[in-house]
């Protein structure tokens, strides 16, 4: 059935969708940590990678013939399907991990404020209640995508844009009365002292802060008028993340003292001493304001639920992935994928909640996994992008990035450099860990990268194996014979596959 224009996805509604994968307000404490130098960090992340990111995807994704499945779809085009399925593989799998330390947010937020300490201090129970939020969130996702563009516009607006604007007012008005600053602005504290290794690790944290924004593309033919709304939807949402992460980064750092900075609620700790130093109803003001921001990081967790997954779905149905991945509900959900998804979260929940609780260096481990991964994804993107504006250069695309070639490749390399010095980066030793841990955690981490890089080309080994299956089972290669199918070798002369039922 054709969907009606009245059905489809309306352009602010995508750009909900898009910045609850993007914006996020749990990073802000992160942020804050580089003080006054985070202002340099996230102009030099937002212009020169973050930008890039989304001036490329706007491109490749209005590419005639790219335009459904996302990454797995642009890089498949360009560099091989075996690549295509890689790539979707590692944003999926970082995916997992992301859900994870937002719905830590939520716990901990909800237990600084209604003062429930068990919820962050007792390690069986905080698991638990992430596992269960992650259930019931994927669960509702069974219903479609409708369901979570509405959550996603709500909590958008009311969780993060409009919670990031009253922080901004709150802290100037607390500035003008004279209250103590936590950072003296000083235009030479801007630039960071790029002699210290730790600076550059704080650098390529704001660099991943920003990923995200190609994962909604999955979502492109369900738009209004996507070749004009993608790119407009794109552009806009890089204009507003840049200057919203600032704002909030920035407010956090002026007034919560470094010592007594939450990374994990450190937003709703900034507000209480907001509003602490501003009125005696500071108590419930902080609820409201805490229980809009707990919203908006679960219309997040919804968007990154179903967002990579639904593009997974695509190289499931490509016959890439096991046939039971390609069934779907009424509502066209993927839902075998998001329960497998589920499971990998609840491990990771459980990997992250005890080993990060007793300081054991598989947490350090965790979080780095899932930023080397997840830049492979994008290496692997901007190298399609090259292939795309010198190999593919003919073919129709209603949006490009302007001033020709030489424009184009500038700005493909500078995320490119930027993608793979963060990549290197993440294997740098963190502060926090001895000698003798760092030397454990690189070799735990160069064993698990090289596990994780190689996870999607031994899926595509069998391929051939999991078509066999489906012509066991009732389905059909279009196209193809049962007789043509040999599970060792791939159908003559058609190197694109669709399933069918028979």
């Amino acid at each position: 059935m054709v969907k009606t224009n009245r059905n489809r996805i309306s352009l602010f509604g995508f750009f909900a969708l898009t910045a609850a994968l993007v914006m996020t307000s749990y990073e802000y404490p992160t942020f804050a940590t580089a003080k006054l130098n985070l202002i340099f960090f996230v102009l030099v992340g937002g212009i020169f990678w973050f930008l890039p990111v989304a001036l490329t995807s706007a491109e490749m994704a209005s590419i005639e013939g790219w335009e459904e499945g996302g990454i797995f779809s642009w890089v498949s085009h360009a560099l091989g399907k075996r690549w295509g399925l890689a790539a979707v593989f590692y944003e999926w799998f970082q995916g997992t991990l992301c859900n994870i330390t937002m719905l830590y947010f939520v716990v901990g937020a909800f237990s600084m404020v209604f003062h429930i300490p068990v919820l962050e201090h007792n390690l069986w129970v905080k698991f638990l209640t992430v596992a269960a939020l992650y259930w019931i969130l994927t669960l509702l996702q069974f219903k479609g995508v409708k369901s979570t563009v509405k959550l996603a516009q709500v909590g958008v607006v009311l969780g993060i844009i409009m919670p990031t604007i009253l922080f901004l007012i709150l802290a100037i008005i607390y500035a003008c009365q004279g209250h103590p600053l936590q950072i003296q602005f000083h235009w030479n504290k801007v630039i960071p002292d790029f002699h210290e290794l730790s600076t550059l690790v704080v650098a390529a944290s704001f660099v991943l802060a920003f990923g995200g924004i190609e994962a909604s593309a999955s979502h492109i033919n369900e738009m209004k008028n996507p070749t004009r709304n993608y790119p407009l939807a794109i552009l806009l949402l890089a204009a507003v993340t840049i200057i919203l992460d600032g704002v909030g980064g920035l407010s956090v750092a002026m007034v919560t003292p470094a010592h007594d900075l939450s990374l994990s609620a450190g937003v709703v700790q900034a507000f209480e001493y907001l509003l602490r130093s501003l009125t005696t109803w500071w108590h419930p003001l902080l609820v409201i304001i805490s229980l809009c921001l707990i919203l908006g990081e679960i219309s997040q967790v919804s968007s990154w639920i179903v967002g990579p997954t639904k593009t997974l779905y695509i190289a499931a149905r490509e016959g890439l992935l096991p046939p039971t991945m390609r069934h779907v509900n009424d509502e066209k959900v993927p839902t075998h994928l998001l329960l497998l998804q589920g499971v990998v979260v609840t491990i990771w929940a459980a990997v992250l909640t005890f080993a990060g609780g007793s300081g054991n260096v598989s947490f350090f481990v965790s979080i780095s996994l899932t930023a080397v991964i997840y830049l492979c994804a994008y290496i692997l993107m901007f190298i399609s992008y090259f292939r795309a504006i010198f190999h593919f250069k003919n073919l129709n695309r209603t949006y490009q990035i302007p001033g020709g070639v030489v424009v184009k490749s500038l700005v493909a390399i500078s995320g490119l450099i930027l993608s793979i010095f963060s990549f290197v980066i993440a294997f740098v030793k963190p502060s926090a860990l001895s000698v003798q841990q760092g030397k454990i955690y690189q070799m735990i981490l160069t064993a698990c990268f090289l596990l994780m890089f190689i996870t999607p080309f031994i899926l595509y080994v069998f391929r051939h194996r999991f078509i066999a299956e489906d012509c066991q089972d009732g389905y059909a290669i279009e196209g193809v014979t049962h007789q043509d199918v040999n599970p060792l070798t791939p159908p003559k002369g058609r190197s694109s596959i669709k399933i069918v039922k028979r």
